[in-house]
């Protein structure tokens, strides 16, 4: 979305194409990590449900905003997501029996605890401001997963990667309502996407976690920076 905007959409038509272009992509990279069983389909269904329907929601109400108010919620949750990921992450204890509110999970060999308790809110949060903003939320649940529910990093990545299309494509719908879908821009950047997904996909796979894990919070954070000097230019 974010090249979308510097490229000249306005705020709310980057906004659905960046969401129809993200389902793509991660609905390609999500198979990749599928494959080798970096996947937990039971934690997506959990984290899917909520976010659908808040993207969805997020996504019916943009209109209630100027493009510069949606630029600075964007720029503002891209800060806390590459900070959170700079955070060590909480060590657990996966044989202790879990409390009421803890639901302890296990996928591709490793076992983690969930706090429902954090997790539903946040979860309800992110679906709901990454439908608004148009982004895919990848950059929130990943943080999610990794620091409050203790999910390892691979895992965690590609059950994000298989909510972003969950979540954007729900996201889409909301803003195509709005009359916001430019296809022109959508269709031939999206089919391109989908290669880069499948490729990007199986580079991160050989990447070590730690590696990704600061990746991930440095790119996040560069996207930020970026997205702030173009609000302040805009004004």
């Amino acid at each position: 979305m974010l090249t979308l905007v510097l490229a000249g959409l306005d705020m709310h038509q980057a906004a659905t194409t960046g969401q129809f272009i993200l389902f793509t992509t991660a609905l390609a990279a999500s198979i990749v990590f599928n494959k080798h069983r970096f996947l937990s389909i039971k934690l997506a269904i959990f984290i899917g449900g909520f976010t659908a329907v808040m993207a969805f929601v997020g996504g019916f109400t943009a209109g209630l905003f100027t493009g510069i108010t949606l630029k600075i919620i964007f720029s503002i949750l891209l800060v806390i997501a590459g900070v959170l990921m700079l955070l060590p992450v909480k060590e657990q204890n996966p044989l202790q029996k879990p409390k009421f509110g803890y639901w302890r999970l296990k996928s591709s060999g490793n076992i983690f605890i969930i706090n429902l308790w954090l997790s539903i809110p946040i979860i309800l949060a992110t679906g709901f401001f990454a439908g608004m903003v148009g982004v895919s939320g990848g950059s929130f649940l990943v943080p999610l997963m990794v620091l409050a529910c203790g999910v390892p990093m691979r895992i965690a990545v590609g059950t994000a990667l298989a909510l972003v299309a969950v979540i954007a494509f729900a996201g889409f719908l909301g803003h195509t309502l709005q009359g916001n879908f430019n296809a022109t821009w959508a269709i031939p950047i999206a089919t391109v996407a989908i290669i880069g997904g499948i490729i990007g996909g199986k580079v991160a796979l050989r990447t070590k976690p730690t590696y990704l894990k600061t990746l991930f919070a440095i790119t996040t954070l560069i996207a930020a920076i970026i997205m702030i000097v173009n609000v302040t230019i805009a004004k």
